[in-house]
């Protein structure tokens, strides 16, 4: 008697849930691919994930993730749910760490020589990007010899282009009525109709966080200087989100194989130790015993007929 081949479904997809703009992915349109590559994240210091798009501009990989998740793809099961989004991001603000190093030799150099990096070589890719070499003029000065340009790192220049961001994030906040006040309570960005609690420091110290998500810590404090914001002594609510946020707006920590994002999503906090009153408490018999929540329970009225 022949027997029936039961399927097996494939429970293991090294493919990803990617949401991506159009433009990004298009390959139609474009000479090559969107490629993922691994860069220095010019606030951490460390290895991110990175996307050069087909339309050669450079996008940011974040991923949300909550616990026991997955994705039914076809017939198949992928195991990692996380959901990976693809944002654009300014090439200027990873291009700024490599001048800023360069610049305190105080000379012009080819961009070439500057944004060099043995750890991640593929860092030369910036200048590749459509607005990197269009925009340099906002962090650099500039000089042309015999056809070349050389290019050396400006903080007032530099100063200014951060300040015009942060000016630009504000407009963004209250044109999309996001609360930065005081009455602030939820971990994420909250969308309100009026927020009456918040002025314009607020809106300032606000943006600034979520500039000095892409700066180093030095840099945001002199961002703060800028424009001319004491620093807290105390935390506040329009503290930078970064001291807030969730796993969803975690940069992608970039592995050999690509394959290995948020590490902190897999950190599972170690079983709390029980007590010698709560072991000896878990050996006792309770049966019979009523709960501690039956004394307080509501009477039940009774009426007379």
């Amino acid at each position: 008697m022949a027997t029936k081949k039961k399927h097996t479904p494939n429970t293991q997809n090294d493919s990803w849930v990617v949401i991506a703009a159009d433009s990004a992915i298009d390959t139609q349109k474009h000479d090559s691919g969107p490629a993922f590559v691994k860069l220095r994240n010019p606030s951490t210091d460390s290895a991110s994930l990175y996307m050069l798009g087909s339309d050669v501009q450079l996008y940011e990989v974040k991923a949300f993730k909550e616990d026991f998740h997955s994705w039914f793809i076809g017939q198949t099961v992928q195991r990692d749910g996380r959901l990976l989004y693809i944002t654009p991001v300014d090439p200027l603000f990873l291009i700024l760490p490599y001048l800023m190093k360069s610049g305190k030799e105080g000379k012009f150099q080819r961009l070439d020589q500057v944004v060099m990096d043995e750890e991640f070589p593929a860092c030369s890719r910036l200048l590749s990007c459509t607005r990197s070499l269009a925009s340099l003029h906002h962090i650099a000065e500039e000089k042309e010899v015999g056809g070349q340009k050389f290019h050396r790192y400006s903080q007032e220049r530099t100063m200014d282009w951060l300040k015009k961001k942060v000016e630009r994030t504000v407009t963004a906040l209250k044109k999309s009525n996001v609360s930065v006040g005081e009455g602030v309570k939820s971990a994420t960005y909250v969308r309100v109709k009026q927020d009456s609690d918040a002025n314009e420091e607020d809106y300032l110290r606000y943006a600034h966080g979520l500039i000095s998500e892409y700066i180093s810590g030095d840099l945001s404090k002199a961002l703060l200087g800028h424009l001319q914001l004491p620093e807290l002594t105390s935390p506040k609510e329009t503290e930078p989100p970064s001291k807030k946020r969730k796993l969803s707006d975690k940069p992608v920590e970039a592995g050999e194989d690509y394959t290995k994002f948020n590490s902190a999503d897999f950190a599972r906090k170690p079983p709390k130790k029980m007590t010698a009153a709560q072991k000896t408490l878990a050996k006792v018999d309770k049966t019979g015993m009523k709960t501690m929540a039956s004394f307080f329970s509501p009477k039940v009225k009774t009426e007379n007929k």
